[in-house]
């Protein structure tokens, strides 16, 4: 921990804070938060560049609720500035990245920070994403004796580490926290020689030369070989008003937001594995869960739906879809759904609403340069191989049936050793 981050409570906000002589950005962060453990590795990365400019602040929530709630700060993460006694910019919350803390930093300090001197870095496999696909792949390329790098924009783990409980991976003891997974994934990866670069903005991808080029806001990567396994992110709510309530009663994150919605009612949204089993988790903390689903019937496994089913906490709607979200003030009141099949509307009262809708692909940079399928999946069947020669698909962002961790290891595997054999069959 940076000796440059000040940790303060409610009693020590307006002298550390309001009375500040510099810019403050503060971080009201909660214990066993997975997107505050994204967010620190950041926040330190921030402070080592900005900690000259700008004060860095952290307050523990669940220490500070009351407080917190005062100034209308109800999720974890949540990221604030001031500047001269008062709130300036954009509030940051839930899952953050770099580009995202760098760019609201930025804004608020103008033009005050001198450019960073750019290095270069050759190697043989470069692996785009650190979740499970990319470690998995480091794993294979640097124990096959290739010269091999990864870099991603946030802190390895994507997807896996912010899941609760994995209870299907093999080899564990049962249930285990998808981090633990990662982080055993990475000492691997290391430990095999592979470099991993963490926090890195990719600013442009140059695929279609025989050396691949990828430049971030201080490196310039070229490599013989691209694996990547950029992964996905979680699919947004598509109803009016969902971004306005983001953090503040709509939510993508159960373990981090759950224990807010102590003996309240919430809604869930979405049918697969993740909502399921949410729904279940949150059962810990609120008085009743229901259950929105698209269809007549779940899409998650069998297991989960026997847990749903057997909760006397929990009741399903089918067919219906959230329109809208509505809220007074800082909080939620209700969602709007449409039943899909006879049109009507109806107004269901909740105080919070967890998201988990599927995802999205992470390949916007990719495109006009491979090849993707129409949701923005890159095609590719089981041996990895892309339509461009030396690039390989991992993992979610591949297109495929199953979206997994078991089957984003499994990807990673694949694509670390073609892309060995690519280097060997063509003399690299």
């Amino acid at each position: 921990m940076s000796e440059k981050i000040i940790h303060i409570n409610a009693d020590e906000f307006e002298s550390v804070v309001l009375k500040s002589s510099i810019p403050v950005i503060v971080d009201f962060y909660s214990e066993d938060c997975a997107p505050c453990e994204v967010l620190a590795p950041i926040y330190e990365k921030m402070v080592d560049k900005y900690g000259e400019y700008i004060k860095f602040v952290k307050i523990l929530r669940q220490t500070n609720r009351d407080f917190a709630k005062s100034i209308n700060v109800s999720s974890s993460p949540t990221v604030l500035f001031y500047k001269d006694g008062r709130e300036v910019g954009t509030r940051l919350n839930g899952f953050m990245n770099k580009p995202q803390v760098r760019i609201a930093i930025e804004e608020i300090l103008g033009e005050v920070i001198p450019k960073e001197p750019m290095q270069r870095i050759d190697c043989d496999i470069l692996i785009l994403g650190a979740g499970a696909a990319g470690l998995s792949a480091a794993i294979y390329a640097a124990r096959a004796k290739m010269n091999t790098v990864l870099i991603d924009e946030s802190v390895p783990g994507g997807q896996t580490a912010s899941t609760y409980h994995v209870a299907n991976y093999p080899g564990t003891p049962g249930v285990v926290r998808g981090n633990e997974i990662i982080q055993n994934m990475r000492e691997q990866a290391k430990s095999f020689g592979a470099r991993i670069d963490d926090l890195k903005e990719i600013a442009e991808v140059k695929l279609m030369d025989k050396i691949k080029h990828v430049r971030t806001e201080d490196t310039e990567y070229y490599a013989k070989a691209v694996i990547i396994a950029s992964g996905a992110k979680p699919r947004a709510l598509p109803a009016e008003n969902a971004d306005e309530f983001k953090g503040r009663g709509v939510h993508y994150c159960a373990t981090c937001d759950g224990s807010m919605y102590q003996d309240r009612k919430i809604v869930v949204v979405g049918g697969g594995n993740s909502a399921v089993e949410e729904a279940v988790f949150l059962t810990r903390f609120a008085s009743h869960v229901t259950i929105i689903h698209q269809f007549d019937n779940f899409q998650a496994s069998k297991t989960a739906q026997e847990e749903a089913f057997k909760s006397d906490k929990i009741d399903i709607i089918w067919d219906s879809e959230v329109r809208k979200v509505n809220g007074q003030g800082h909080a939620l009141t209700s969602v709007v759904i449409e039943n899909i099949k006879t049109k009507q509307l109806s107004e269901v009262p909740t105080e919070g609403a967890f998201v988990y809708i599927g995802t999205e692909p992470m390949s916007k940079m990719y495109q006009g340069q491979i090849d993707m399928d129409k949701w923005g999946y890159i095609a590719a069947a089981e041996d990895t191989k892309t339509n461009v020669d030396g690039v390989f698909v991992a993992g979610d962002i591949r297109t495929k049936l199953i979206r997994q961790v078991v089957t984003a290891a499994s990807d990673g595997a694949v694509a670390g050793i073609m892309a060995e054999r690519y280097m060997v069959s063509n003399k690299i």
